[in-house]
């Protein structure tokens, strides 16, 4: 077993890195065809798993839009587990620190916990279990959909911690990253992902056009003119785009504000900046179009986009960086 892990070091390995971008750009796809399926709702295309109709190869998946959406959700879940198993043994064979692998390790049960879930949003659909409610199964949809986040958050931790930049930090470090900086990152972080679940609620709920009008509720109102679970639901949802816009512009000043941060983090804060931009775009247009799928499955992406880059920030703030 000693064998086996001596030729551990803590050093930069350009092939990781590679891997695991190229990690990062499977989980892109596996939550476009996540998010698709919930779009269209063919969540239920199928109505056993883990095979599909007794198959992984189902007849009519290539011709049949939900069919195709559903089956390649789950495929694009394997392949992300068998990367999760490869980074895990890579790391456990290779790498020296101990909270990569700590993170490798994590990343493959919750990748587990991720298809137990999207099997029991199946198992326990009103379709299979005779109910006069779906609540069960939209229950373990949502918490699909927030575990997606988690996976996408790990392995954003691990490319991170595989970077040359996080690595080679010895020696003239910058000025400590200022506390307040730190803890309106992980505010935000916090925020987005509640703007997440609120969000999945929702779409789950199929309550996405239950207020069809934006910016205005109704006219001449930002308040609905009625209210009961979606509308309330929908309703929250666009509360809290305007406090995630709120904590996000007092982070990116914060780090805007300090010669020293910006130097270091300026980047990353304009490319949040930019994909803020463009989400806050895409929750309008996806009202204007009537919930069009591929609109609305891009601004589902794009929040885990958001989430993603505001978490990168956020741990890059938490390390002391080398200066020029």
């Amino acid at each position: 077993m000693a064998s086996l892990t001596s030729q551990r070091t803590s050093d930069y390995k350009p092939l990781l890195l590679a891997f695991c971008i190229f990690a990062l750009c499977w989980i892109t796809l596996l939550l476009f065809a996540g998010g698709f399926t919930t779009s269209i709702k063919a969540g239920m295309a199928f109505l056993d798993w883990p095979l599909s109709n007794g198959s992984v190869n189902p007849e009519g998946w290539l011709t049949e839009s939900d069919k195709m959406a559903e089956h390649g959700h789950r495929l694009l879940g394997m392949k992300i587990g068998l990367l999760s198993i490869g980074l895990l043994l890579w790391t456990w064979l290779r790498e020296a620190r101990p909270a990569v692998r700590t993170l490798a390790r994590l990343l493959v049960l919750v990748v587990v916990l991720q298809g137990v879930l999207g099997g029991a949003r199946v198992r326990f659909d009103q379709l299979n279990i005779m109910s006069d409610h779906n609540l069960v199964a939209q229950t373990f949809a949502v918490a699909h959909a927030c575990g997606a986040q988690i996976v996408l958050g790990l392995l954003v931790a691990l490319t991170l911690m595989s970077t040359r930049r996080w690595i080679e930090h010895q020696g003239g470090l910058i000025a400590e990253v200022p506390a307040s900086i730190k803890r309106w990152g992980i505010i935000a972080c916090i925020s987005i992902f509640l703007q997440i679940l609120i969000g999945a609620i929702m779409r789950h709920a199929d309550a996405g056009l239950a207020i069809a009008q934006f910016p205005m509720a109704q006219p001449g109102s930002l308040l609905p003119a009625y209210w009961n679970f979606d509308v309330g639901i929908h309703f929250t949802h666009r509360v809290g785009a305007v406090a995630v816009l709120g904590i996000l512009m007092i982070l990116l000043g914060k780090i805007w504000g300090h010669a020293s941060t910006r130097k270091a983090l300026g980047g990353f804060a304009i490319f949040i900046g930019l994909v803020l931009v463009i989400q806050i775009y895409l929750g309008a247009l996806t009202i204007w179009t009537v919930k069009n799928p591929y609109v609305a499955t891009m601004h589902a992406l794009i929040g885990a986009f958001l989430l993603a880059s505001t978490w990168a920030l956020t741990l890059l703030a938490h390390r002391p960086l080398k200066s020029e």
